[in-house]
């Protein structure tokens, strides 16, 4: 029994110390909480809790001093995060002398050059803006009040949005979506011993991905993102990969909203004249196909479940 009472208190402490066999500290820490369906709604409940718990701590800071939304989202946002960062903590401390833990993060690029892949997904995410804004394109209009909240986010001090959109985006919610929700969909085991198909994995956890966005014309164009990102994770089990498209995604939308010649568009097809536009269509499945191809021949999964490391 003492043991595993040291055990369990040196794993907690290496959360504070540099950890040579994990790529990031604070990803390793929580290794060992492998959600499920139930983990993953128990989750959302307490992203819910922590948008609350922000806005109302960014709602005060207004009444009693002159903040605009650009601060306020850099205050909120990270606050969020914190109930289900905390919970999850927990639980994984708790499991660490008992359960089988899946590392977050892995550098498992396969045979060629990680710059290859890294060029390719990015070229990728820029080019899937053209194909994502045909699909918007058929939407319903966007309510006014919904549309000025978003330009407000993109608006503004670039610095400052540049932290939330840029910065604490890709990093939270991929820590919450790729790191928690779909390695643990992957990998946690039934009561019957088996494990979610892959394939539903993905879907499940890009549906999350889009839930956690609050608005419905965010939450396509976040599936369909989501679905891509799950893929890289699945076969890389890199969440540097998948911040890395994030970042792409974020910084594109924030550079679209501050340049003045585009802050009136809606999207890419009242810029650019409508044959160039479908040619760039064509262009992003080609690419993006081509991507993906890449990565399915050249980088192998190191289980079925996918290339999350198993620590014992």
């Amino acid at each position: 029994m003492a043991s595993i009472r040291h055990l369990y208190t040196n794993n907690r402490m290496n959360f504070f110390k540099r950890n040579t066999r994990q790529n990031y500290d604070i990803y390793s820490f929580y290794s060992w909480f492998v959600p499920g369906i139930k983990g993953m709604f128990i989750l959302l409940a307490l992203l819910i809790v922590g948008a609350c718990l922000g806005s109302l701590v960014t709602n005060a800071l207004k009444i009693f001093g002159d903040i605009d939304n650009s601060y306020s989202m850099l205050l909120s946002y990270p606050i969020m995060f914190i109930p289900p960062m905390v919970a999850s903590g927990y639980l994984s401390s708790r499991n660490i002398a008992f359960e089988k833990g899946y590392a977050l993060d892995n550098n498992h690029f396969g045979k060629y050059s990680v710059w290859i892949t890294a060029l390719l997904l990015i070229a990728s995410t820029f080019m899937s803006t053209f194909l994502l804004d045909l699909i918007n394109s058929v939407l319903p209009k966007m309510p006014e009040k919904l549309k000025d909240l978003m330009d407000s986010l993109l608006q503004g001090n670039i610095w400052v949005n540049a932290i939330s959109v840029c910065i604490f985006a890709p990093f939270f919610e991929e820590w919450l979506c790729r790191g928690m929700i779909l390695r643990g969909l992957l990998n946690h085991r039934r009561k019957d011993g088996t494990s979610m198909k892959p394939i539903w994995a993905i879907i499940i956890s890009a549906l999350f991905f889009a839930v956690i966005h609050f608005n419905p014309w965010q939450s396509i164009p976040a599936f369909l993102l989501g679905c891509f990102m799950g893929f890289v994770y699945y076969k890389t089990g890199s969440l540097k990969f998948t911040m890395l498209i994030h970042f792409v995604n974020n910084a594109i939308a924030l550079i679209m909203g501050n340049i003045a010649n585009f802050k009136d568009a809606e999207s890419w097809r009242d810029i650019l004249p409508e044959n160039i536009f479908f040619l760039l269509c064509i262009l992003s499945v080609i690419i993006i196909a081509i991507t993906c191809i890449y990565i399915a021949k050249t980088i192998k999964v190191v289980r079925p479940q996918g290339s999350c490391k198993e620590i014992i």
